[in-house]
């Protein structure tokens, strides 16, 4: 079975970039210590724009996608993350063909 990825855009709301960085790192090392078959979970920052962010996420399969979904760090962490977002995050999801 193919993993399940995504990439999702998030634009920061102006002078709020620290604190997304900030609780997007806790997330991402909550993800690596607790969830073995996250086997990709990322955010890359803009170089030509500072408040634009890309996070790039890969599951093992679709169980492993639905128990990030659920775990408990994931519900702490993600409103708090929105409420540094400006407008919608855009988030497109995708297959690992290999």
């Amino acid at each position: 079975m193919s993993g399940k990825s995504f990439i999702a855009e998030l634009r920061a709301k102006p002078g709020r970039g620290p604190d997304l960085i900030a609780l997007q790192c806790e997330l991402k090392s909550l993800v690596f210590e607790k969830e073995p078959d996250a086997l990709v979970y990322e955010l890359f920052q803009s170089e030509e724009d500072p408040d634009l962010f890309q996070v790039v996420a890969t599951f093992r399969d679709d169980a492993a996608f639905d128990h990030h979904m659920q775990i408990d760090f994931h519900d702490r962490l993600v409103p708090p993350i929105l409420d540094c977002v400006e407008g919608e995050m855009k988030i497109a999801f995708y297959r690992s063909l290999s």
